[in-house]
């Protein structure tokens, strides 16, 4: 049913198009998003939905790079205490107009304000506008104690005033729950009784203008025909919603879509081999991890934890699931990224130890869950399987393994429990390029109960973190990050499973697309040749 009714939506867009002669791409993607305010979320398959194609930052990442460039704020200064940040904005910049708003002035400092105070401050009308906001990100890196105020210097000028320094603040600032939003539009929204239109019918600056979504099959868009750095190539841009990396194989392959993400990489070859195709790559600045509950028993015990990770065969994993298109993971970063402590040694695989260890700490017939997701991410291109492989090692250690899953969504959201059960197989691909975004924001004390799937909360780990925020250099950032890492690997919240190398297949006709480092999937620049 799902594919007549994309078949249909990209009948539709076809035929619409063809009466223009208008440019459509169609992206399959891999999921659906769980809303369109990225601010709310941190899936990137929710990302690539909403804050690439509808919405802007104050700065923004150089396409295919880590280096921030100029986004709505032209340019900004820092205070030589590095206790302000100055930005100024853009000026001209329009927001979309749809058939469901039209916007009566240009973005200026209000949006800002309002983008970012809605996260910061708790009553503040639309803090809590959808059920269970928690604001994840923000919250997760530390942004309530770090954000003294933000002041609306005049309409064009905005001061961010910090409680301390900040070095990856500029960095952060360019990530997706820093996405600027219209307080026009959610003024209007609040007015009308309808602000959890705000997370549905999304209004942005950026280089596309949401159209519709039919859930679980079609996304559209249309170029905003007044973007700030110009209308796109393309006139229409689909995402179709094909869950399953072979049927989203099959569509490319048929020129039902330009581009797919997250290819089965038995298939990678013949996939290269195909002319009609051409296939990008890149080393992922990824992990893909096994998370233990540490405020649940025995998960508390840290010699628990050590021997489970013992148990893992590593590279029967690697061998089954990734097939060549990974390495094997020992630390919480990517060894592509500064900070990557290179002494520190690999779990060792050892059933042997691993069931002794478990007897010493009083540990026997242990029943546990594994969640395996639903869906294929760069860091983890088949995580039922992977889980498969884990209960079977789990099993010759005496610990028996049940295997859940969930709905993507909502597969995010329970995992966030501080009361879950079990481990869960998750990752993450950086968003920012800074080592902060992994060790701050998936194993940081504020990140306990949002993306701190791991529920650990340790004092020396988190206070080498937090100081090292506040360090000027990258090399004294980096000793501490360091040091971070061996406190990780001692007291073995995750087992760290691998780091892959992330492929891009896409139709030969598709011209501009550069691959994201920070694993994101935009189409800003994209065309298609005639």
């Amino acid at each position: 049913m799902k594919t007549k009714t994309f078949a249909a939506a990209l009948l539709a867009a076809t035929m619409l198009s063809g009466a223009a002669s208008a440019k459509t791409l169609v992206y399959c993607s891999e999921g659906s998003p769980e809303g369109f305010d990225p601010a709310l979320y941190t899936a990137g398959t929710t990302f690539d939905a909403s804050s690439k194609p509808v919405y802007n930052r104050l700065v923004q990442f150089e396409p295919g790079t880590t280096n921030t460039v100029p986004g709505l704020a032209e340019s900004w200064e820092i205070s030589d205490d590095g206790l302000e940040i100055t930005f100024k904005l853009r000026e001209g910049v329009k927001f979309h107009t749809t058939d469901f708003f039209t916007p009566t002035r240009d973005f200026n400092a209000d949006d800002v304000l309002f983008s970012f105070e809605r996260q910061l401050k708790e009553d503040h009308p639309y803090h809590a506008y959808v059920e269970g906001a928690s604001w994840e990100y923000f919250n997760g890196m530390s942004m309530p104690d770090l954000i003294k105020s933000i002041e609306k210097v005049d309409n064009l000028t905005v001061k961010f005033v910090l409680n301390r320094p900040e070095a990856p603040m500029i960095a952060n600032l360019a990530m997706d729950f820093a996405s600027i939003f219209s307080k026009e539009y959610a003024d209007q929204l609040a007015e009308s009784g309808n602000q959890s239109d705000l997370n549905q019918k999304p209004i942005g600056t950026g280089p596309f203008q949401f159209v519709a979504y039919q859930p679980d099959a079609v996304i559209r868009y249309k170029a905003h025909p007044d973007y700030w750095a110009g209308k796109q190539p393309i006139d229409d841009l689909v995402f179709a919603i094909t869950t399953e990396n072979s049927v989203r194989q099959q569509k490319l392959l048929a020129g039902e879509c330009h581009i797919m993400p997250y290819p089965n990489p038995a298939d990678i070859e013949s996939l290269k081999a195909n002319d009609a195709l051409k296939v990008d790559e890149q080393e992922g600045l990824n992990v893909g991890y096994l998370a233990y509950n540490t405020k649940q028993a025995p998960f508390d015990q840290t010699e628990v934890r050590k021997a489970l990770n013992m148990a893992i065969n590593k590279q029967a994993i690697l061998d089954a699931v990734f097939q060549g298109a990974g390495q094997a993971a020992k630390n919480p970063i990517p060894p592509t990224m500064w900070s990557y402590n290179d002494e520190i040694e690999h779990d060792p695989y050892d059933p042997e130890a691993a069931k002794a260890m478990l007897e010493e700490a009083g540990v026997t017939d242990l029943s546990m869950k594994v969640w395996a997701m639903p869906v294929q991410r760069p860091y983890n291109p088949n995580a039922r399987r992977m889980a498969e492989l884990i209960q079977e090692d789990f099993s010759k250690v005496g610990v028996d393994v049940e295997i859940v899953s969930y709905e993507w969504g909502e597969y995010l959201e329970r995992s966030k429990a501080e009361d879950r059960d079990g481990a869960v197989l998750l990752g993450w691909t950086g968003d920012n390029g800074d080592p902060d975004n992994f060790l701050a924001v998936l194993l940081g004390c504020d990140a306990v109960g949002g993306a701190n799937r791991a529920q650990w909360c340790n004092e020396e780990f988190d206070a080498l973190i937090q100081k090292a925020k506040t360090l000027s250099t990258q090399e004294e950032r980096a000793e501490l990050y360091k040091e971070a890492q061996v406190v990780f690997k001692r007291e073995a919240p995750w087992a760290t499973i691998a780091h892959s190398i992330v492929h891009m297949p896409m139709r030969k006709e598709v011209t501009g697309y550069k691959m994201d480092p920070l694993g994101g999937h935009a189409f800003e620049g994209v065309d298609i040749a005639e």
